[in-house]
């Protein structure tokens, strides 16, 4: 194997590097500088964050995650399926079809049982 082959491949990782760099170095020179107590504010969890390890979550921070990593891993399996559509054919595409229904079904439900509302 000659290494001229993974030419394209360093420069595609060298342009990447150099794209996300300069996007980073125009947003920071372009940024509006005016901190003030609400920006500064803990915003991640919704309480502040260095309290008591042992105060308790609303429930609702566990169900969107539950609900986050379900249909994150459903859609997962969407990736192998279209590397094979060819190979497994119309039977395939069907199985994919009723699998996506099923999902649908599911976030419907998720929807108007209203775990997917924040108040």
């Amino acid at each position: 194997m000659n290494l001229a082959e993974y030419l394209p491949v360093l420069l595609f990782i060298l342009l990447g590097l150099f794209v996300g760099a300069a996007c980073l170095g125009i947003g920071n020179f372009l940024k509006p500088h005016t901190p003030d107590a609400a920006k500064n504010s803990p915003y991640e969890c919704g309480f502040e964050a260095f309290e008591d390890a042992r105060m308790k979550f609303d429930v609702r921070y566990y169900l969107v995650a539950i609900l986050f990593i379900l249909f994150d891993l459903e859609i997962a399996f969407l990736f192998p399926w279209a590397v094979v559509l060819k190979e497994v054919g119309l039977a395939g595409f069907v199985a994919v079809l009723i699998f996506l229904a099923i999902l649908v079904v599911g976030f419907v439900y998720e929807w108007k049982k209203g775990a997917l509302d924040w108040e």
